[in-house]
């Protein structure tokens, strides 16, 4: 799971428990008795080796905010983003206007602000292509988040000054169009045309180290 995976349940903290007395009997054989009561009388040595083990730290990197949008601004239909992008100048295609459509597309409640990072798969530490699967994965694992997919149009809304030919891959739970594909938006600026687009991510479909990708920066409390 991309958000992180459910808490342990009682089963399996007595699985666990077994499996480690299972494979203690391979350790004893290697361990000598002055080692052995150095564990004992160092019962919180022993916690955090076991947990260094068994919990390893999950690696962050701090990466720079590159922009604050705010989510929750009045727009809560299809239509309603339609016509403010339409009314802002900027251009919208037929998938990422089915998007819009769909009842996995929501809005937020309230006004809210969002803090986003832009980042390629080298930052990522990809030198590859790979499946837009590891690349979440990779990104999640060093302390980001997924964007809400609200992200999308309101990044196309509020990015007034893009540059001319960036193409930026908005990190959603891709959402299914209505020919079955899976797509995420994408907020381009071609031939000095801004455009909310979507971008199709079929099975097997691999993205390249260069493709630019944002999400979400979460503030500390």
């Amino acid at each position: 799971m991309l958000k992180g995976n459910a808490q342990i349940t009682e089963g399996q903290k007595f699985e666990i428990l077994a499996a480690i007395s299972k494979s203690a009997p391979a350790i004893f054989g290697e361990m000598d008795s002055t080692t052995a009561q150095s564990w004992i009388e160092n019962p919180k040595g022993l916690q955090k080796v076991l947990k260094k083990a068994l919990c390893p730290s999950v690696e962050t990197i701090n990466f720079p905010i590159w922009k604050t949008i705010e989510l929750g601004t009045g727009l809560k239909t299809a239509d309603d983003f339609r016509k403010a992008i339409e009314a802002s100048g900027y251009k919208i295609s037929k998938w990422a206007s089915d998007i819009l459509n769909k009842q996995a597309f929501t809005v937020a409640s309230e006004k809210t602000e969002l803090d986003l990072v832009k980042i390629t798969g080298v930052d990522l530490g990809f030198t590859k292509n790979v499946t837009r699967k590891k690349i979440y994965d990779r990104a999640i694992k060093l302390g980001l988040e997924l964007c809400p997919n609200e992200s999308g149009p309101q990044l196309r809304l509020q990015y007034k000054d893009q540059p001319n030919g960036e193409w930026l891959y908005i990190a959603i739970e891709p959402i299914v169009v209505s020919d079955g594909d899976l797509n995420v938006f994408l907020v381009t600026r071609d031939d000095d045309d801004p455009w909310l687009n979507a971008s199709c991510d079929s099975l097997g479909d691999l993205w390249g180290p260069g493709s630019m990708w944002v999400f979400v920066s979460p503030r500390r409390k």
